[in-house]
């Protein structure tokens, strides 16, 4: 069995977790059209392009200049992320797309080495995983909300995105005849 350092461990799966998020929420965003991304549930709830705007503005935000600047750039206008305006689902998804690819290009060059490092969020100081930790717990909450509001806008027409209802036997006996072995859950 290979053995890993818990530092190459932590990067690893942290990496494949907001991965999976990610992939989580492009599979959502697939199954609603233009005419649903403003949709809100009650006056002052989100729509799903609020929450995309929101999280691409957090990640620009974050994740440009990760090591060397603060993660709250002053370039950051937080209450325009409120601001339900994309003309159409195309810009929320450049806006989805540029946010994760500022994202990854912090991340995944990140060595054991750079998670002692101390980064800042309105001067507040964080190491490299904390920050990680920080910003994996915040998108993994959004692209649930995410997931949820498209999951509500789709009815019956939803596509799942786990193991589907009823089929907890199947997925079980499907993994318990595979051999054990260490692997990423969600693959």
């Amino acid at each position: 069995m290979n053995e890993y350092s818990a530092a190459q461990n932590y990067l690893e799966t942290t990496r494949a977790l907001f991965r999976y998020y990610r992939e989580l929420g492009d599979k959502a965003l697939a199954q609603i059209g233009d005419e649903q991304i403003h949709w809100q549930p009650a006056p002052e709830s989100n729509s799903v392009a609020v929450v995309v705007k929101h999280m691409s503005g957090n990640m620009l935000s974050r994740f440009t200049n990760f090591l060397t600047e603060d993660g709250e750039k002053p370039w950051r206008n937080r209450d325009a992320e409120f601001e339900n305006d994309y003309a159409s689902k195309d810009e929320l998804l450049n806006a989805w797309q540029e946010g994760w690819n500022c994202f990854f290009q912090a991340l995944d060059p990140l060595t054991e080495a750079d998670l002692g490092r101390i980064v800042y969020i309105r001067n507040q100081g964080h190491t490299v995983l904390e920050a990680l930790n920080r910003q994996l717990a915040h998108y993994a909450y959004h692209t649930g909300q995410i997931v949820f509001l498209c999951r509500m806008l789709t009815g019956e027409n939803w596509q799942t995105l786990s193991i589907p209802k009823g089929g907890s036997q199947a997925f079980n006996s499907e993994k318990f005849a595979e051999e054990k072995s260490r692997r990423f859950f969600a693959k």
